[in-house]
Formats: structure tokens, C-alpha cells, sequence
């Protein structure tokens, strides 16, 4: 791909580590997310870590905000700018960042400290996500949660529940070693609890769903974060009805919380190190993809 040329408020960059995310899987798998389809080819990537190569903040190394906002409509003058009626959004309608440079909006970029490497500045969009999930559940300190699908944002989440002070924290995956990461993250394991004050629901299945629903305990909040196959959720009404539960879908992150995982992850995060399992550079991209759908990595990582 050319290299483009930056426009005031816009900066080059050298991209440095990429991580793939389960909504990658479901473009490369089904060519949709939802009802967003492909049509042209597009490039993939929205967490991503990079040095900033032209201008005044030349050398700074940064996490980078994959969505950009319009800042104008209705939902980002009401404080809701990841629901912008505009926006545009790295590897989603407008190309990402698997590749070695692009030019990029410089309110985007956030600086990453000398001390973390460019992988775990890669992570911090996915952090800032569970942030923003954490964020909609409400009070969350001294409270026992759920986390059911103990991937990368599982995990992620369970860290920061941990910092942000949750009392005891259970999961759950059906795939062992994510399981077992779940459980080095410092959750303890699901068999025979209920009751729970929050659950998250992070897989995207109707089972994962079902197992969120059925830990709950009446009138608490259920955060769904997954995307499931073919634009499909459902689950037992009678169930949630019942226990009058809140029902509640993240949508990314909010500008503002890349800068708060940015801050989290700098005084150390426990667990970030062993979360990236595989790396591969640019030119073994398809076989990047193939363990990701594979579902035997945690976090998989291409370096430009």
C-alpha cells in the first residue's frame, strides 16, 4: 500500500505490534460483522501500538484509538461518541493497521510509556474495552462477578476487576487453557456458583448467555460484550424475566478510557505477559489468521 501523506491534526505512523481480536475472526471467517458486510477488500487491525514519525510529537511512542468520531452529531455532543452516527473505525469500513505505516488522526494517539513493550501497548484497546464494560455494570467494588468466555477480553477483564477492587471473581471457558488462564488471572473456577452480583458475557454464544443468566442473582446486571455467529442471541425469556434482570451491550470503548487503560497498564498489570502466545510477522498474516481461528492461542500477535 502507498504511504500516505498526513493533513493538519494528522499524523504518520510506524505501525509495531498488532493483536487480533475475535471481531477479526468473524471478517475473516464469515466476511461479516452484524450487518456490516465486505465489499471492497479492506485491511484488518484495530489494536495496535505504533511510533509517530512526522511532526512535533516525531519519536512518541503510542496506543492508538481506533475510532474516530465525528464529534459533531447527536451522540458524541451527548457524551456518546462510540455510538457517533459517523464514525469511522480502524479495519471496520475504513483499513486498519496491518500494515507498516498509516496516517492517522493525532487526538487518536495516545503515549505509552519507554517501559511497556509494543505489545502490551497493542493490548491496551481491548483493556479499554473491558474498562468501558466494567463502566456499565455500575459499582463493581466488593461485588462478586461472572466473567463466562475467559478469552483475551475475559482476561483482560478479570485483571482490571481485580485492580478496581471486585471481591471474589468466578469464570469459565470450555476451552482448557483459557480456563486455566482464567484461573492464573486469579478467578476461581465456576463449579457451584451462583448468585452473583454482575455477570459479563464475553464469548458471543447462546450457552454463554444461558450460563450468565443462570448465575445471576435477581435484579443485577448482565453485560454482553460478545459478538455472536450470524448476528443471532437468544435465550430462555423466562429465565431473565423472572429475575428481573438488566440486560446490558457494550459497544466498545469511550475515547477517554484508552488513556485510563493506558495509566492502568503502567504500574503493571499481572498476567499481561503470558496473555500473547503467538506472534507472527506481516508476512505470515494467513497463518496468523488460522490459529486465531483455531481457538488455540490466547492473544495472537503480527509485528510489522
Amino acid at each position: 500500500m502507498p504511504i500516505g501523506e498526513p493533513s493538519d491534526g494528522e499524523a504518520l505512523l510506524r505501525v509495531r505490534a498488532v493483536g487480533l481480536c475475535g471481531s477479526d475472526a468473524h471478517w475473516f471467517r464469515e466476511g461479516a460483522i452484524g450487518d456490516a458486510s465486505l465489499g471492497d477488500g479492506l485491511v484488518l487491525g484495530h489494536e495496535f501500538s505504533a511510533v509517530i514519525e512526522t511532526g512535533a510529537r516525531a519519536g512518541q511512542r503510542v496506543a492508538v484509538d481506533p475510532a474516530i468520531p465525528c464529534l459533531t452529531c447527536e451522540q458524541c455532543t451527548n457524551g456518546r461518541p462510540n455510538l457517533c452516527l459517523n464514525l469511522k473505525f480502524a479495519g471496520h469500513g475504513i483499513d486498519g493497521a496491518m500494515r507498516r505505516h498509516m496516517v492517522w488522526p493525532e487526538r487518536c494517539l495516545v503515549p505509552i510509556p519507554d517501559h511497556m513493550s509494543d505489545e502490551h501497548g497493542a493490548m491496551l484497546e481491548p483493556l479499554g474495552v473491558a474498562l468501558h464494560a466494567i463502566d456499565l455494570a455500575g459499582d463493581i467494588e466488593g461485588a462478586s462477578v461472572g466473567v463466562i468466555g475467559s478469552g483475551p477480553i475475559g482476561l483482560l477483564l478479570i485483571a482490571a476487576l481485580r485492580r478496581l477492587g471486585a471481591g471474589r471473581i468466578v469464570a469459565t471457558d470450555p476451552l482448557a487453557h483459557r480456563a486455566e488462564a482464567a484461573v492464573a488471572m486469579g478467578a476461581i473456577d465456576l463449579h457451584g456458583e451462583d448468585g452473583l452480583d454482575v455477570v459479563f458475557e464475553t464469548a458471543g454464544t447462546d450457552p454463554a448467555l444461558h450460563t450468565a443468566l443462570t448465575l445471576a442473582r435477581p435484579g443485577v446486571r448482565v453485560v454482553l460484550i460478545g459478538i455472536p455467529d450470524g448476528d443471532r442471541t437468544s435465550y430462555v425469556a423466562s429465565l431473565a424475566r423472572r429475575k428481573e434482570l438488566t440486560l446490558v451491550v457494550c459497544r466498545r470503548m469511550l475515547p477517554g478510557d484508552l488513556a485510563r487503560a493506558v495509566e492502568m497498564a503502567s504500574s503493571g498489570l499481572p498476567g499481561l505477559e503470558s496473555m500473547v502466545t503467538h506472534r507472527f510477522p506481516i508476512s505470515q498474516a494467513a497463518a496468523a489468521f488460522r490459529v486465531l481461528v483455531g481457538r488455540v492461542c490466547l492473544k495472537v500477535m503480527i509485528l510489522p
